[in-house]
């Protein structure tokens, strides 16, 4: 009895000793609710203080009259579902899954904060850093109001006190990729304005230091703005010119973040820089070699649309995007962007869209075809999705509720419904970054046929046996699921543009089964991706394993983890009712309009 008394002093401490252990060193690692100590800045000590700066630049070509913002009252449809009040277990379930995204989001957040504090990017496997873009703290800027949706209110705190180092008028950078640069910076601090009512003053004072610096980019004959500025040459007083070949993404995707500032600040010049740029597009958009959409790349110094390839991806996409949103945000003020959409999405129906071959022949999978336009209506047709191509879903769904078009919501469905089945025949479950499928002969009347299939996979007809099996042999070294012709690219990089479509369908229509597909989704990803200090992205999402390439830029936190977690989110919760999400997914609040 003695003995057992005496030993319990003994068993209590080592308890105490093994959970002191448990709670201060391994629970960090594995629960976001660690702090990590005010992180160090590796702030780039490279750049030299007499290095060259942006300071007073002599205009070339200034702006005599600005256009103003619009005035004329108008209504807007409302955009979100109705949702009904929760059950007590649907709360339970939903709360848990935002539990783990955010966990998601604060252990990729750690690892930046720890490695590459007001750098622009974390290399998650190894820890390192590298600057993609001009090296003010892309990751810390673009997330910022993700912090904010997210409750975390200390992080926050780190980062507003991080603000007051980064520098606008010099970088180490020869150019400055004027588009990057506006909807990562320029738009995480608008949002981060918006979402906290302007607490923080420096947030919209750095928002206005940026967009001084870059408004000297749109300093050219035609006020068409230089894409990748030479800013050194703005800064010794040389003149720049426009680019003869901009991509329609980077020109027509501005008009949100500058339409914003200039609500916010009153400085007409930033509203009046993009509505120059909607002006020239809306003249150009019936001149075209398939009118009513523009090239994937234009001549802005000349204006020139006379480019062959159109698509609705990378290098175009968020212009399309635009038009609905940039409605919306001016507070359907003004027609023209109806007018825009109008076309490009009658163009686009008409000529790009596509059903895809399925074994399901009940499934109405949609996607996107690129065309190549030659003269005298010539057009080839590339049935080439890819991950960039994903984000029409949730545009068509909201250009449909906007400018009543229900029709469209059927394309909106086929469209998301499209990359979520691309993730699901993944190995990984994880859509590729480019692919090509069968496309159906007919629309509406698409039974799976294996012999197509195996003329697409090679590019020509199947006349004997050796040429099936060479069929065969091609889908087995590829590993192409049915229905999948070839993968250009099997990576993943973190791409937020399906999950995008399927919080916009959710938010829209209410359709609950789409949380089973975005909770599917995460956790693919989640066991892919996640790395030591964050998220990676992958090289081949048909590999059990996939190799990580130790690369995570700032749209995984700002765009991808943030989507998710609004999809678990109440609906109220950043209604689309009252915001208006940039294509860096950056909430910016709505015009005061009235609603229908």
């Amino acid at each position: 009895m003695y003995y057992k008394r005496k030993t319990r002093p003994f068993s209590t401490a080592l308890f105490l000793i093994t959970a002191t252990y448990v709670l201060f060193f391994w629970l960090p690692s594995t629960s976001y609710y660690r702090r990590l100590p005010k992180p160090i800045s590796r702030k780039d000590t490279t750049v030299r203080k007499d290095a060259i700066r942006l300071n007073k630049v002599t205009e070339h070509y200034p702006v005599t009259e600005f256009i103003p913002l619009p005035t004329s009252p108008a209504s807007i449809p409302h955009i979100q579902y109705d949702f009904p009040p929760e059950s007590n277990s649907e709360r339970k379930s939903r709360l848990k899954k935002q539990r783990a995204i955010k966990e998601a989001f604060m252990h990729s957040w750690n690892g930046y904060k720890e490695y590459a504090w007001l750098r622009d990017e974390v290399k998650p496997r190894t820890g390192g850093y590298q600057d993609t873009f001009n090296g003010w703290g892309a990751t810390l800027v673009d997330s910022l109001d993700a912090l904010i949706i997210m409750g975390l209110d200390d992080e926050l705190e780190l980062a507003l006190e991080a603000l007051e180092e980064i520098d606008f008028t010099t970088t180490a950078s020869k150019q400055v990729p004027v588009f990057e640069i506006i909807i990562r910076y320029m738009g995480g601090f608008i949002a981060a304005h918006d979402l906290t009512n302007g607490k923080h003053p420096v947030l919209l004072k750095k928002a206005v230091e940026l967009g001084e610096m870059i408004f000297n980019a749109f300093d050219t004959h035609n006020r068409m703005p230089q894409m990748r500025w030479e800013w050194m040459k703005s800064a010794k007083g040389e003149e720049i010119k426009p680019s003869p070949r901009s991509s329609l993404a980077e020109i027509g995707s501005l008009t949100m973040e500058f339409t914003r500032l200039t609500q916010l600040t009153g400085d007409p010049k930033y509203y009046d820089a993009v509505q120059r740029i909607m002006n020239e597009l809306e003249i150009g958009q019936d001149k075209t070699r398939l009118p009513g959409m523009w090239p994937t790349w234009i001549n802005t110094d000349k204006m020139g649309f006379d480019d062959s390839e159109f698509t609705i991806g990378g290098c175009a996409d968020s212009a399309y995007e635009y038009f609905p949103k940039a409605h919306i945000l001016l507070g359907a003020q003004t027609d023209q962007y109806r007018r825009m959409y109008e076309k490009a999405i009658e163009t686009f129906n008409e000529n790009l869209l596509f059903r895809a071959m399925t074994k399901d022949e009940d499934q109405h999978i949609l996607f996107a075809a690129n065309i190549i336009a030659m003269r005298g209506n010539a057009k080839t047709f590339q049935y080439s999705p890819d991950h960039l191509k994903c984000f029409m879903g949730g545009t068509v769904a909201i250009g449909a509720k906007v400018f009543n078009r229900p029709e469209d919501m059927y394309v909106a469905k086929g469209l998301t419904d499209g990359c979520v089945w691309a993730y699901d025949v993944m190995p990984t479950g994880i859509m590729p970054e480019v692919f090509k499928v069968s496309p159906c002969r007919h629309h509406d009347d698409c039974p799976w046929d294996e012999e197509q299939w195996y003329e697409d996979v090679l590019s020509r007809s199947i006349d004997n046996e050796e040429i099936r099996e060479r069929a065969a042999d091609q889908i087995e070294a590829h590993r192409l699921p049915p229905g999948v012709t070839d993968i250009r690219d099997a990576s993943y990089n973190l791409r937020p543009e399906a999950l995008e479509s399927v919080f916009i369908m959710y938010r829209i229509t209410g359709d609950k089964t789409l949380l089973d597909t975005a909770w599917r989704m995460f956790q693919n990803i989640d066991k892919a991706t996640r790395s030591n200090f964050g998220h990676s992205s992958i090289n081949d999402v048909r590999e059990s394993k996939p190799k990580q390439n130790d690369k995570m830029e700032s749209f995984w936190l700002a765009e991808t983890l943030k989507y998710l977690y609004l999809i678990f989110s109440e609906p109220d919760h950043i209604s689309l009712d009252d915001y208006v999400l940039s294509t860096e997914a950056h909430p910016f609040k709505r015009a005061n309009a009235s609603h229908t």
